[in-house]
């Protein structure tokens, strides 16, 4: 709206905020269950403090990630306008020029990887076989580069609000996964968020139109 002066309906923009409060609620719901269960673990609250606090700086590094995330969007959706859209070359610069970055830790990716080796041995067949800890990490790589490349081809087919609303929805079905592969506790602000989100999309998404539209438009009749 402000930096490619767009205009949104009413309806989207409820839908947005929708979503931002059911996101926001069911991390806060996750973060209070986290001190429930260190208080019922006999761990002194003096304790759970310095949880929080660090509980929300990675909220605030990950609010700060998204608006950076959706920054990136609009300077792309600019770019793929002016120059054509190439997202497999967006996507290998993007992630090409970070590399040499890796160098200030260095010493501690090489420590990571004396531990990886040192892994549970995972067989594959016959005598073959590959840390358990390098096979999750392939496994992360595999499906990361499937999801990343996915959203690259999407930057150059939908608006940004369109591209940093599915990442943002991949991130909340994450955090859902979480929860329950976890086993943790899925109280009643979780379910108010979940709810809040999902119908945001609905709305945002304008399906409840397009199914109104199939159920009341005339349709032939097949003699």
């Amino acid at each position: 709206m402000i930096i490619l002066k767009k205009r949104y309906p009413l309806r989207q923009i409820f839908a947005v905020l929708l979503i931002t409060f059911g996101i926001f609620l069911a991390t806060y719901a996750s973060s209070q269950s986290l001190n429930k269960q260190k208080q019922s673990s006999h761990v002194e609250i003096n304790e759970t403090k310095p949880d929080f606090f660090k509980w929300l700086i990675g909220i605030g590094m990950l609010i700060f990630a998204l608006l950076v995330s959706a920054l990136m969007g609009i300077y792309q959706e600019k770019l793929y306008a002016e120059y054509g859209k190439y997202p497999e070359e967006a996507l290998f610069y993007s992630h090409c020029l970070p590399l040499p970055l890796f160098a200030f830790v260095g010493e501690s990716i090489y420590h990571h990887a004396q531990l990886f080796n040192q892994s549970t041995w995972l067989p594959l067949f016959s005598n073959v076989g590959i840390p358990i800890m390098w096979a999750y990490l392939i496994c992360n790589v595999l499906t990361q580069y499937f999801c990343i490349r996915s959203v690259f081809i999407l930057t150059t087919e939908c608006p940004s609000l369109i591209v940093t609303l599915v990442i943002t929805l991949r991130k909340f079905i994450s955090l859902l996964f979480s929860i329950i592969y976890f086993q943790n506790h899925f109280t009643l602000n979780h379910c108010i968020g979940t709810a809040a989100v999902f119908l945001g999309t609905f709305l945002f998404s304008n399906i409840h139109k397009e199914i109104y539209n199939y159920f009341t438009r005339p349709h032939a009749h097949v003699e």
